[in-house]
């Protein structure tokens, strides 16, 4: 077994961003990086790290799964309540 590089769908980054009438720079603010670390993210120049890939699947509503590509399906599981 190997593990598979590159899963990361950036396509999809940028189409929720379109689909919800965001710009880089808003989405950037949401997730705390500068806009042209989010524009790497999306074009695929940089991976995005975890914390990103969770804040995008709780912004967006959709599963991280979705995200890096592991389904098709966007629809989140039940989520727990995050701790403070």
């Amino acid at each position: 077994m190997y593990l598979k590089t590159g899963i990361l769908k950036y396509g999809r980054i940028r189409d929720l961003r379109n689909d919800h009438g965001l710009t880089q720079e808003q989405v950037a603010k949401i997730l705390n990086v500068k806009q042209n670390t989010y524009c790497q993210y999306e074009i695929g120049v940089v991976n995005y790290p975890l914390d990103v890939v969770i804040k995008l699947a709780e912004y967006y509503n959709v599963s991280v799964d979705y995200l890096v590509g592991l389904t098709d399906q966007s629809t989140p599981y039940p989520r727990k309540r995050r701790q403070l």
